[in-house]
């Protein structure tokens, strides 16, 4: 089954447009691209997938129409987002309580404790500031329909889970969610 993620209107999934994130974001440079996502994927469980969006993937703000890095090389960010799961669960601070997190970052760099030492990897990796987010599938979908965000799939839901909450394909077995803790970048909060 495919991911719905990957199929609704503003999500990007063509090689073109992963292709000039990558340029943006990494210089071009394929093997770091390749190596921050692994970073993810090891973070999270089959139920999560991981998306972008913002400037890194448009290739300008929404407010004020600057371009990437306008300010410099490494000076715009990446919005990372966990979508679905129980990553949620991993965030003190919310925009929605329990439902849609603030985004870890610059602003509210204790959000979650948890995912400090995955976030300091990937500014690293990045060679730029990294927010991450976690929201819900409900309101990943919600503003998929209201916003018309563009966001592009860096990982697809592995479980064969739809993120509207349908069942999962036939021939995909369903994994058990390992303890938060468990994580193999994840510690303990």
């Amino acid at each position: 089954m495919t991911d719905p993620l990957s199929a609704r209107g503003p999500a990007l999934t063509d090689p073109e447009s992963c292709n000039r994130f990558i340029e943006r974001v990494f210089g071009g440079d394929r093997g770091k691209f390749d190596t921050f996502v692994e970073t993810v994927r090891s973070a999270i469980t089959p139920e999560v997938a991981v998306i972008v969006r913002g400037s890194s993937v448009t290739g300008h703000r929404a407010k004020g129409g600057q371009p990437f890095d306008a300010d410099g090389p490494g000076t715009s960010d990446v919005d990372l987002t966990f979508v679905g799961g129980d990553m949620v669960k991993l965030y003190d601070s919310f925009h929605i309580p329990a439902i849609h997190s603030v985004p870890m970052g610059e602003d509210h760099p204790d959000a979650a404790p948890a995912l400090k030492p995955l976030r300091e990897k990937l500014c690293e990796l990045a060679g730029r500031p990294v927010n991450i987010q976690a929201t819900t599938d409900f309101v990943q979908y919600v503003r998929d329909v209201t916003m018309n965000q563009p966001y592009l799939v860096l990982i697809e839901r592995q479980d064969g889970q739809s993120f509207e909450g349908g069942a999962p394909a036939a021939d995909t077995p369903r994994a058990s969610l390992p303890e938060l803790d468990s994580l193999p970048l994840l510690g303990p909060p």
